[in-house]
């Protein structure tokens, strides 16, 4: 059963608040997201993980989960499910054998620009009533309440 919300009878002042529409507006953001990767048998974390180590190259599972944002008990899922799909390949560190490096491997390459084909789609969707310039300038307002609220502990 899904519920979905008659924003006509709500009261005024909650349809105003902007806390509110962010909240809203994200839970949207996480169910385009979610289902369009579903369909390409991904999730976000597993986005996450391949676009930070293409972009930084092999890491450990530790600094993986500080490039990312991953909790370390999660991210050991994330590693084996793209693992069983060879798109990582995890090996021990040979500098510290108690550690393992994560690398991307050719195919998880080729996965993550098709999965940045697909994201930007996604973003598209989600964005649909905004204009090119509009889009940026809500994207950099975003960054700045980010900011802001990252400075003060509060992500």
């Amino acid at each position: 059963m899904t519920y979905t919300m008659d924003e006509q009878a709500t009261p005024g002042p909650l349809r105003i608040l902007p806390s509110r529409m962010l909240s809203l507006v994200a839970i949207h953001a996480d169910r385009i997201v979610s289902e369009g990767l579903a369909g390409a048998d991904a999730r976000k974390w597993h986005y996450a993980a391949l676009v930070a180590l293409r972009e930084s190259g092999p890491a450990s599972q530790a600094e993986l989960s500080r490039r990312t944002g991953i909790y370390r008990s999660d991210l050991v899922a994330v590693i084996n499910e793209l693992a069983e799909r060879g798109h990582v390949v995890r090996a021990p560190d040979a500098a510290d054998r108690r550690r393992n490096v994560i690398t991307l491997t050719a195919t998880g390459r080729r996965h993550v620009e098709r999965l940045d084909k697909l994201i930007a789609e996604l973003q598209d969707d989600l964005l649909a009533p905004l204009t090119r310039p509009e889009r940026e300038s809500f994207t950099d307002l975003l960054a700045r309440l980010l900011a802001h609220h990252s400075r003060r502990g509060g992500a």
